[in-house]
């Protein structure tokens, strides 16, 4: 009988030592050097979260679309990202890279470089109103307010809304508003 008590105590003890063991897998593991200054390299806000259930917002539709590829550099190169996701109800106008294709040579390029973020930016702007307007409200403006604090004229041609020149090819509902395909880059009036 004292045999089986003394093999039952060590049992126990050995089990109780098993489930103490300090186990890594579980520690809070620290970054590196390296990985931290990865982090802090990675882009946040809320245009960077990512989720498989809600409604896309304007600027994951764009991200989402094939021919707005150039569209989708510019915002990152301008670095306004956030402004498409974090306000609203907005109305985008998307240019297609078409669009930006047909702009003269070396327009895009230039426009990328850091130095003219800022103009860039103002452009980009330029195709944002705020609210939510179908094309069936863009008919019965003469105007847009835009984001940049400019105007842009609204004309309806053929019973459509032309929007600073640019046709709307197609509308796309948005999370946060309503994006509009157009064939046009618009570009803000000059002083």
């Amino acid at each position: 009988m004292e045999t089986i008590k003394k093999l039952f105590f060590v049992f126990a003890l050995l089990a109780l030592v098993c489930s103490c063991k300090n186990n890594n897998e579980n520690a809070p593991k620290t970054p590196t050097a390296s990985q931290a200054e990865n982090q802090s390299n990675e882009k946040t806000g809320q245009a960077f979260i990512t989720d498989d259930e809600a409604t896309p917002n304007c600027l994951q539709i764009a991200i989402n679309s094939l021919d707005h590829k150039t569209l989708v550099a510019a915002v990152q190169a301008a670095q306004v990202e956030n402004a498409l996701v974090n306000v609203g109800p907005l109305t985008v106008f998307a240019p297609t890279d078409a669009a930006f294709a047909a702009l003269p040579e070396g327009t895009v390029e230039n426009l990328v470089k850091p130095e003219n973020k800022e103009t860039l930016a103002n452009i980009l702007k330029y195709h944002v109103t705020p609210g939510n307007l179908s094309t069936t409200i863009l008919t019965k403006l003469p105007k847009l307010g835009q984001a940049n604090n400019q105007y842009v004229k609204v004309e309806v041609v053929d019973g459509k809304p032309v929007i600073g020149g640019a046709n709307i090819i197609a509308s796309v509902k948005a999370g946060n508003g309503i994006v509009h395909v157009i064939d046009k880059v618009l570009l803000p009036p000059t002083e």
